[in-house]
């Protein structure tokens, strides 16, 4: 924890950067794995710099747009982060346009990217970790979950191998996300895309992997239902029905992404906790489901969302109407850690989604102090910034085609 006189020391630090360091480089960086991960780097004239990562799969233009920013962020003040953020993208609606095309959801994904950099940039500039700059911490640990599943929660046999391998997993994850069982293509029931309805058949499926896999794990560890958002509400209705024994944690994005009545309808009849809100941005985008009540968890993305202080905004704002926040990330280790280090900011918090902790090389992107992930918790670092240093050898030997490290 930061102490009060480490705090009273950093000030005058503080007071004499403010208005004296400028930015002097943006730099993007790909790294190619199951995905692709776009890092940034921000470098201050003083020599500091900070790291973060913006959307990478699908990531189509997000790097081209972090670098036709760049002209206009070079030579600013990198303390000003909300100033900056919202001016990002000025002359071209900036980001408070209501530009719905593909090149506005590039812009936002760049902002965002941008933004988290700079609070990495910033806390080192002035010493101190983020949280602190956030406002402090709420807590030590950050909870985080995986995607681990059965083979086939048909099957009891697969259920229990699964559960004994998810107890044995070093990094202790206690919290899973997965889907439920399709029919195979060619069975009489098998499920058409275009169909946004379960047969019977289906729903009873859904039921029973999902009882088989509460019966092998037990209730030690949490379960969350992933979907697509491919269901219409009433269809979402009984699959809410059809997991309500096994007490998931949430059911997640089963109807469109965009706000109806339909959401509101949903939350109010289903008995487990609805969860949404990966691909949406800002707090416009949030506003109309936490206002009408439709849904009981926002999920956002804070590559997509804005980054740190305006999903900030959207979690205090959702707060207030007594509804808690989780955060969507198939990013690098680098942006886990971002999650790790903004959530220990936030009061209402549940967990945050990670791709990394399966001890390979996405878990050495980082060059740590200790060991990753410990019984599905990250702690946040005392460290200033985000308290991160990339792995150079292993950031290099899995650059994407034609990346170079940047010097």
């Amino acid at each position: 924890m930061l102490s009060r006189r480490l705090f009273l020391s950093a000030i005058p630090v503080a007071a004499a950067s403010i208005g004296k360091v400028k930015i002097r480089d943006v730099q993007v960086m790909l790294l190619k794995g199951e995905r692709t991960y776009t890092l940034i780097k921000i470098t201050a004239d003083n020599g500091a710099y900070g790291i973060g990562e913006a959307y990478g799969s699908p990531g189509i233009g997000v790097k081209e747009q972090v670098l036709a920013l760049r002209p206009w962020l070079i030579g600013k003040d990198p303390l000003q982060i909300d100033t900056l953020y919202t001016g990002l993208g000025a002359g071209g609606g900036g980001l408070s346009g209501t530009r719905t095309d593909g090149s506005a959801h590039n812009l936002m994904r760049a902002a965002s990217g941008i933004e988290m950099t700079l609070w990495d940039l910033a806390g080192k500039i002035l010493g101190v970790p983020t949280w602190t700059l956030l406002g402090g911490k709420f807590r030590d640990k950050v909870r985080v979950y995986d995607h681990a599943a059965p083979r086939n929660m048909l099957d009891k046999a697969s259920c229990r191998e699964w559960a004994a391998k998810v107890k044995e997993d070093p990094a202790g994850f206690t919290c899973h996300k997965f889907g439920f069982p399709r029919t195979k293509p060619g069975d009489d029931n098998a499920k058409d895309p275009s169909n946004r309805i379960l047969t019977t058949k289906e729903l009873n499926q859904v039921r029973q992997g999902f009882e088989n896999c509460r019966e092998a794990i037990g209730w030690d560890h949490d379960i969350m239902v992933h979907c697509h958002w491919e269901y219409d509400v009433r269809t979402a209705i009984q699959i809410a029905e059809s997991v309500e024994s096994i007490k998931p944690v949430w059911l997640e994005d089963p109807l469109l992404v965009d706000y109806s009545s339909s959401w509101q309808r949903l939350t109010a009849s289903a008995k487990v906790p609805i969860c949404m809100g990966e691909n949406l941005t800002r707090r416009e985008g949030f506003s109309q489901f936490i206002v009408n009540q439709g849904c009981d968890i926002i999920h956002p993305d804070m590559r997509n969302s804005g980054g740190f202080l305006e999903t900030k905004r959207i979690a205090d704002f959702a707060s207030s109407f007594g509804i808690p926040i989780a955060t969507h990330n198939t990013a690098s280790q680098v942006h886990t850690y971002a999650n790790i280090n903004w959530a220990t900011s936030i009061r209402d918090y549940i967990a945050t989604e990670t791709v990394t902790g399966k001890g390979d090389w996405m878990d050495k992107v980082l060059l740590l102090d200790g060991p990753y992930i410990q019984g599905g918790y990250i702690k946040p670092t005392e460290k200033p910034g985000l308290g991160i240093e990339l792995n150079p050898d292993v950031v290099r030997a899995h650059l994407a085609p034609g990346e170079n490290w940047w010097a």
